[in-house]
């Protein structure tokens, strides 16, 4: 039996069933159709629609709220109006004014030569790090820039991609101050004085460019020779502490030489003074010795003559023993020896 046979009337009494079981009337479908009730049209129902889309649009952009490490920039049509501290603050809704809210304290970073991030090894960028000292030698170095927004102002209006403007920034200043530096300042001692440049100058060029920002520090986290000669760097780093250490030794020793030879020198020239003063003041009392034996001797010649002599033979003499006879002297006491073992002692 065809599947249509089933929806169909199997008389043609039964097709004419229909309300008042005449047939002539409508005819029925076999379900209900729902009825849908549209209701009727007011014009004090748009009213209350606009209402709703303005408090929609209205109530959200009429207030914002400023943390307390940030500033509220506010504009009009697109231009500058004020700024708002920190707190709820109430302003016009878009497209009227807009406000934004930039974070002024807090302190950014932007990495030149290499990229760091959490979980993650440190990704280099040779073509940020690689540069040209002043001796045509090339050097590696990953430089940190930490930098926070001074004015909050010309921070949105001038200035587009921060980030990137800091980053170019610093390699551009970097670039030249090591161009000026050799690879011996920039590898050791110069490491403090290229920090202060390029912070100072890096300042300056983003307030040239009037981007609201300031430095705050600017640190060099690796400084070394490329790796294909790092090796060789070492090398020669070995040999320049050998020579220092080798300096310094002999820097050493001479400090403790010189002061040495110099109070020997000191001493001897003392010495040398007090024999001068020593063989001055021995001639001038010779001299006045001899003043006064010639005073004496021209007050009494002979006895002045004989003391002198005396005296003279005594200097000569030392130690022989003397003995002073009259010219009367006689018989066999003046040729015996009258040493200490004949008579007891000297005469």
């Amino acid at each position: 039996m065809p599947w249509d046979d089933l929806h169909e009337a199997k008389g043609p009494e039964d097709r004419f069933k229909g309300s008042g079981g005449g047939g002539g009337g409508p005819l029925k479908p076999p379900f209900d159709i729902p009825q849908i009730k549209i209701p009727q049209f007011k014009p004090s129902m748009v009213l209350w629609i606009i209402l709703g889309l303005l408090v929609v649009w209205i109530v959200p952009g009429t207030f914002y709220f400023v943390e307390p490490d940030e500033e509220g920039v506010v504009t009009r049509f697109g231009k500058f109006h004020r700024t708002a501290s920190p707190g709820l603050h109430f302003k016009f809704p878009s497209p009227i004014e807009h406000a934004a809210t930039p974070a002024i304290r807090q302190v950014r970073r932007a990495e030149i030569g290499f990229r760091a991030s959490e979980g993650r090894p440190i990704q280099k960028v040779p073509a940020e790090s690689l540069m040209l000292t002043g001796d045509q030698n090339i050097i590696d170095i990953n430089l940190v820039v930490q930098y926070r927004i001074m004015d909050s102002v010309a921070f949105l209006f001038n200035v587009r991609r921060p980030h990137k403007l800091i980053r170019d920034a610093a390699e551009t200043v970097i670039r030249g101050i090591t161009g000026s530096k050799n690879i011996d300042e920039a590898l050791t001692t110069g490491k403090a004085e290229i920090q202060i440049l390029a912070q100072e100058q890096i300042q300056a060029l983003l307030d040239k460019y009037e981007s609201g920002l300031q430095i705050v520090t600017v640190q060099l986290q690796d400084v070394h020779p490329p790796e294909q000669v790092a090796a060789a760097f070492k090398d020669v780093v070995s040999a320049r502490e050998d020579k220092e250490r080798m300096i310094n030794e002999a820097q050493g020793y001479r400090n403790a030489v010189i002061p040495e030879a110099r109070g020997q020198a000191a001493q001897i020239v003392r010495i040398a003074e007090g024999y001068r003063e020593q063989a001055i003041k021995r001639a001038e009392g010779d001299a006045n010795r001899f003043l006064k034996q010639y005073e004496a001797y021209k007050k009494a010649p002979e006895i002045t003559r004989k003391r002198i002599y005396l005296e003279t033979m005594e200097e000569i003499l030392p130690n022989i023993n003397k003995f002073i006879m009259g010219k009367q002297g006689s018989g066999v006491l003046p040729i015996l020896p009258l040493g200490g073992n004949l008579l007891g002692g000297n005469r």
